[in-house]
């Protein structure tokens, strides 16, 4: 199980933070990322870390958007400074998880957010 938390209504250029924490009966947790989908667009990539510590980002948060993960806690964060309106949608959180039913993608249940200009 995913939960995510941190969305809300911000103006351009603040900021926000989202968690998300995986629960469960967990042996290993392996990449941890973040979506978002916007009104009438298809849900896209927004940043991944990689168990190993890589990172990876969407060309349009490069620069502006930081993913950590705490691996003691099962739990990845999105640091996301200078908003800008184009960035309002519902972010989701994504988790590649090993537990005793074997290895699958889990889904967070989505948290908006609203950047006003």
């Amino acid at each position: 199980q995913l939960v995510e938390s941190g969305g809300g209504l911000v103006q351009a250029g603040g900021s926000l933070r989202l968690s998300c924490a995986a629960s469960g009966s967990i042996l290993r947790v392996n990449n941890m990322g973040w979506y978002r989908q916007a009104p009438g667009k298809q849900r896209e990539l927004v940043a991944v870390d990689a168990s190993g510590g890589s990172t990876n980002y969407a060309d349009s948060v490069k620069g502006r958007f930081t993913i950590s993960r705490d691996n003691a806690q099962n739990t990845v964060y999105l640091q996301m400074r200078s908003l800008k309106p184009e960035d309002t949608a519902v972010y989701y959180c994504n988790a590649n998880v090993l537990s005793w039913l074997g290895l699958k993608d889990y889904w967070g249940q989505g948290t908006k957010v609203t950047v006003s200009s």
